[in-house]
This record gives structure tokens, C-alpha cells and sequence, in this order.
């Protein structure tokens, strides 16, 4: 039997047995459906709509798609094959937070390149290969506690540092999803943001990830060879920045050093960082007790200065994938829903719930996306087709590594997640 046969006769089967516990998200019948078949030759069907739960569950357990999504817009007539007449009536204000898009050191040892031009292969997020200098890669991106604890990190700085205290967003309109695979989806569903234009939505992407800032507005400047620097006391940016630097400096010397002489975060050299450690307790004193604004360390110009106060500024910002946000027709991923790269569950999570949420090892049975973990613990022979495979820990057993051609007998929900990423075949 094809795998891919095999897998949506899978999905079938789960949406089955869950059609009574699938979520209904809010306004429904006036959201766009899209969904991604199994069928490789065919990328997306969308301006679908149903009418009511009960027609979607039907669907989902005759076709079972590979991804399924709905839209953060409302429309009157959501299966309009045309945009312009679809009727738009607002859009929800979409966040998605996805480590594909930001660097964590896991990558290093996780994610995996093979150069197209070359065929070198190697770890890591590279823009160009370093054999080649080619720009064209396949791309193996694997999942582990380290991505998802980074991703959990950011959705958390972004509703407890920006959204509430910055935008006095009610708690209540937020809704959190693990999406599934590496990353969370937040939806703030509010009358009042659902009316944001684009550009209205792109003003709000720079707030919380922190692009564009102008430290001079923000009270850095330089007169008469005499650098002032920010204030805590100023709300906004100021204040947040100070309070990462002031936090930065109370680190042991040993960690403030790696910080910045890494080029991930600050990038200076080693007389620059020596220099800034010679006087940082002096700097901490100063910026602590307010008694001065002078900033005057060594070796620390305006543009050192702008350099250490861009590494913050990545510290504090929020990393998202910004054209989500700004997108009034963008799809996301519907919750209840699988996801096709891993046969995990889109899962909603309570903001009170999100701290102690563990993806890959969830004691909470209701809230466990990893929804193929069979009770009579069964297994399943698979042989290995991608290259190189790295160490997976998952339900808190280590699989792995493993390489091409190898024959393995793995537990029945981490044989479904090969599948699904497509690097192992049905033995």
C-alpha cells in the first residue's frame, strides 16, 4: 500500500473516533476553509465553506486531508472563488511563531541541508553553501524540546510583554494553538483589531519584533563628545530595553562575554567585549541608580553603542512570521485538526495552560497532540530513505540517528511522524 494511502486512511480513522470532541472555532459559517490533499500533484484547494460542524466533520472523515485551515477573515460569502466578492467583513489578528524562521542552537545538531548545486551536506540554517556558495537546498527540518521551548518563549514574551500591558488586549480574545509541527498560532479575536488595515497590522508587527527602531528618538545621542543613552523610566521600547540590558549585565561575566561575542546575538570582537567587561559594573551602577545618562565606556562609541542596543532590541523583540500577520487573507491552521508532516494534533492551549505544555512528552491526556500512541504499544517496521536522520526524543524515549537504507521497528506514533516527514518508508 502507498504510505500516503496509508496515512489518510490513518487520519480517517482518528476524525472517526474524535468527530464528537472536534473544536468549532468562533463566526464559522463566515470563515474561508483551504485544505492540502494527499494527492502531490495538487498544493491547495480553498474558498471552501460549511454550513455547520457536523458537514465539516463528514468531510474530514470521507477526504481527510493532509493540512486543513481556515481563515482569521469573515466573510458573508466565504466560497466566493473571487477575493472581491467574497464580502469582507474584518480578520482576526493572526500571530504565528515557527522556528523555521528564527536560529536556535538545536539546529546545529538537528536540522539538516543537502547543497542541490554540490550535493555537500551538512547541519544548521546556512544561506549559502559553503562547498559551492551555492543558495539552493533540500531541507530536513526536525523537532525537538529545545525548538519548541524557544517558540513557547516567544509566544509567551509577546502576550505577557506587548499584548496586554502594551495593547490592553482582554485575555479572554486570545486564542493559542501549537500548530502542530514547530511552532504556535495566537488569534486575537477582537471587534476592534478585526477593522485594522494591513499597513494598520504592519505597524504592529514593528512594534512587537522591534524593527525600525530609532534609538536617537529614543534618547540616544551625542553632543560635545558626551553620549546619552535611554532611560528606564520612559514606557515603550526604553524601558524594555533597559531592563534586558540591566538583566543581561547581573549575568555571570563568563555568560555576558559568549553573549556578545556571538555573532547570532551581538557579534563584537574580543577588544570590543573586553573593554565593555572592564567597565560594565560601573555601566550597571550608573544605568541602575539613574543618577546620570552619561554612557562612557572605553572603546564604546555612538556605533557600539547602536550595535549593543540592536542585540537587545533581537533580545526583547518578539520573532514571528511577519507576513502572517499582515495578511487579512491569510489561512491558519484549523484546531483539531492533524498536521500532515507529523500526524501531530493542532492543539489549543489555555494561556494558563501554556507554561507547563509539554508537545512532545504531554502528561495532560487531553491537551496530547501526539494522538497516535497506541495503548497496546504497538510497533511498526519502516526503512529509512533520507540520508542521515538525528537522535528524536519523543514520549520520552530516543530514537536514533539513523541512515539510509537502515531497517527499524519503532513504536507506532513515531513511525507515523517518519512517515509524515516523508524520510522513512513501510518495511
Amino acid at each position: 500500500m502507498n504510505d500516503f494511502i496509508y496515512l489518510k486512511r490513518l487520519f480517517q480513522a482518528y476524525y472517526q473516533e474524535k468527530q464528537f470532541d472536534f473544536p468549532k472555532v468562533s463566526s464559522f459559517n463566515l470563515r474561508e476553509f483551504g485544505l492540502i490533499p494527499w494527492e502531490k500533484k495538487v498544493f491547495m484547494k480553498r474558498h471552501m465553506s460549511f454550513d455547520n460542524l457536523d458537514n465539516l466533520r463528514n468531510y474530514l472523515i470521507k477526504d481527510a486531508p493532509r493540512h486543513l485551515y481556515s481563515s482569521g477573515s469573515l466573510y458573508l460569502k466565504p466560497d466566493a472563488q473571487d477575493m472581491k466578492n467574497k464580502e469582507y467583513q474584518g480578520c482576526d489578528f493572526i500571530i504565528d511563531i515557527d522556528v523555521d524562521h528564527f536560529y536556535t542552537p538545536c539546529k546545529d545538531q538537528h536540522d539538516l541541508w543537502i547543497c542541490r548545486d554540490c550535493g555537500e551536506e551538512g547541519t544548521g540554517m546556512p544561506k549559502i553553501c559553503p562547498k559551492c556558495k551555492g543558495s539552493k537546498f533540500t531541507k530536513v527540518s526536525w523537532v525537538c524540546d529545545q525548538c519548541l521551548d524557544a517558540a513557547k518563549n516567544e509566544i509567551t514574551k509577546l502576550v505577557f510583554n506587548f499584548l496586554i500591558p502594551d495593547f490592553g488586549i482582554d485575555e479572554k480574545h486570545l486564542k493559542i494553538a501549537f500548530s502542530g509541527h514547530r511552532g504556535y498560532h495566537l488569534k486575537i479575536e477582537s471587534e476592534e483589531l478585526r477593522k485594522l488595515s494591513s499597513e494598520e497590522r504592519r505597524e504592529i508587527v514593528d512594534y512587537v519584533t522591534g524593527e525600525n527602531i530609532n534609538f536617537e528618538i529614543l534618547g540616544l545621542n551625542e553632543r560635545s563628545n558626551i553620549i546619552s543613552g535611554l532611560l528606564e523610566e520612559n514606557i515603550g521600547w526604553s524601558q524594555k530595553i533597559m531592563k534586558k540590558i540591566i538583566e543581561v549585565l547581573n549575568r555571570p561575566e563568563s555568560v555576558i562575554e559568549t553573549l556578545l561575542l556571538d555573532k547570532n546575538h551581538f557579534g563584537f570582537n574580543s577588544n570590543v567585549v573586553t573593554s565593555f567587561l572592564k567597565y560594565k559594573n560601573d555601566f550597571l551602577d550608573l544605568i541602575t541608580k539613574g543618577e546620570r545618562n552619561v554612557w562612557a565606556i572605553e572603546g564604546f562609541g555612538l556605533i557600539n553603542w547602536r550595535k549593543l542596543l540592536r542585540g537587545m532590541v533581537k533580545q526583547v523583540g518578539v520573532k514571528i512570521d511577519e507576513p502572517v500577520s499582515i495578511d487579512i487573507h491569510r489561512l491558519i491552521r484549523y484546531p483539531g485538526s492533524l498536521h500532515g508532516k507529523t500526524g501531530f494534533k493542532v492543539q489549543e492551549i489555555e494561556l494558563n495552560e501554556l507554561d507547563d505544555f509539554n508537545p512532545l512528552d504531554e502528561f495532560d491526556e487531553k491537551l496530547d497532540p501526539i494522538v497516535f500512541k497506541s495503548k497496546k504499544k504497538l510497533t511498526q517496521k519502516l526503512e529509512i530513505v533520507q540520508n542521515k536522520l538525528p537522535i528524536s526524543k519523543i514520549k520520552g524515549e530516543s530514537f536514533g540517528p539513523y541512515v539510509k537504507g537502515e531497517k527499524i521497528e519503532v513504536p507506532h506514533h513515531f513511525a507515523v511522524f517518519l512517515l509524515c516527514k516523508e524520510v522513512a518508508k513501510t518495511n
